[in-house]
């Protein structure tokens, strides 16, 4: 059974919940075991539908064990140090925060392309994120804003093509009408990964806004 490369690692992402196991951020793993090493939060693991709570030490320990006895689970991320392997938690409790976040989805080009699920509303194809624009539907030439509902996922061609003009006038036509979604599209993303299953025990639809970090 193969360890996640390290760059694929430190790439992953750690639920955070408040002191009420509430999912309150979205964290990467560098900011996590910061956390978790200056003694701000724990780790929270799930196994047999119990939880387990460890300190840094604790899940260092933990973690050595189930290296030595080749205990990786295939979607599991590990991270070789100098001296040992650590497994990368999914999910984490911070000791002295009590707050709920609000509730809210930002709106950004990371979570645009997100709920067009990197698809060109125009022609219907999949980019990589780096082929892709956002396209104002209402042209902010002609007071078009920038908001959830005029503002598309669109390649470069057809933006090219539908230029400073309505879709309609430029003949062109929406695969879908744009709406705000209720929940963060990033974290749904997020949840379509098998290694990030243990997430939806916290993630009911009162938190499903939680922000990416």
């Amino acid at each position: 059974m193969s360890t996640a490369e390290p760059s694929s690692a430190l790439s992953s992402s750690v639920l955070v919940l408040n002191r009420q196991y509430m999912a309150v951020h979205v964290v990467n793993v560098r900011r996590a075991f910061c956390l978790l090493i200056n003694r701000l939060a724990e780790v929270i693991h799930i196994e047999d539908g119990q939880y387990s709570n460890y300190d840094f030490q604790s899940w260092r320990e933990i973690s050595e064990l189930r290296a030595a006895l080749k205990d990786r689970a295939p979607d599991d991320d590990w991270i070789r140090s100098v001296n040992f392997d650590i497994c990368v938690p999914r999910v984490m409790r911070l000791l002295h925060y009590d707050r709920i976040p609000k509730q809210r989805v930002r709106l950004n080009r990371r979570n645009i392309f997100a709920r067009d699920a990197n698809q060109c509303q125009y022609c219907g194809l999949h980019f990589p994120t780096s082929e892709l624009s956002l396209d104002h539907i209402m042209p902010t030439c002609r007071g078009g804003e920038a908001s959830w509902e005029n503002l598309v996922c669109a390649c470069v061609k057809c933006n090219v093509r539908k230029g400073g003009r309505t879709p309609k006038e430029a003949h062109m036509k929406l695969i879908r009408p744009p709406v705000k979604p209720k929940r963060s599209p990033l974290l749904a993303v997020k949840l379509g990964n098998p290694k990030y299953a243990s997430w939806k025990t916290f993630l009911d639809a009162a938190y499903w806004s939680v922000d990416l970090r």
